[in-house]
């Protein structure tokens, strides 16, 4: 087990590295069983942290994310947290100004991730296979660049399937609805 720890450590500060390096504008450290992000890649990225643009977290144990992880990253233009744990964000995800996509497929939200709607420059959400039932339409339809949002294999209440254009003028991508089964 402290073989395989070792491991991902090392895995993880190759990657860092290779950022810092490089400066490339893009970190990626998926799969790397993280169950949070580590501090000690703040004080790494400190050189190139306004360069960094994507970030990708996907397929990790995070259960949150920071304000500091937020603020630290605040030229982001895409971020990919797709499985993991989360099931809400920091409101300093609105300080985001550039933030253009984010993947937040196959997590653990019950509800709508609310500052997302109020991140100015968002034009892609994904939220597929999360526990979202209910949906804030009113806020979605004033984001003004939003896209596309996908909110497939969630249990979404029927008055988000109300939701068609030019009601909203994003595309919305559901699941096709259950049938009902006969009594």
């Amino acid at each position: 087990m402290h073989k395989r720890m070792g491991e991902a450590v090392a895995r993880v500060a190759r990657k860092v590295n290779d950022t810092v390096e490089n400066k490339k504008d893009s970190l990626d450290l998926a799969n790397c069983k993280l169950m949070t992000f580590p501090v000690g890649i703040y004080k790494a990225v400190r050189s190139v942290t306004e360069g960094i643009h994507r970030i990708s977290l996907a397929n990790n144990e995070l259960k949150s994310i920071t304000s500091r992880f937020v603020t630290t990253f605040s030229q982001l233009t895409e971020l990919n947290l797709a499985g993991n744990y989360l099931h809400r964000l920091p409101e300093e995800i609105t300080s985001l100004l550039h933030l253009r996509a984010i993947d937040l497929s196959r997590n653990r939200f019950r509800r709508f991730p609310e500052p997302l709607a109020t991140a100015p420059a968002l034009e892609t959400i994904d939220l597929e296979e999360n526990e979202i039932a209910e949906v804030p339409t009113d806020k979605l339809a004033s984001m003004a660049l939003l896209r596309s949002l996908n909110l497939r294999a969630n249990p979404v209440g029927p008055e988000v399937r109300l939701l068609v254009r030019p009601l909203v003028p994003f595309d919305l991508l559901l699941s096709p609805e259950e049938p009902v089964p006969n009594a």
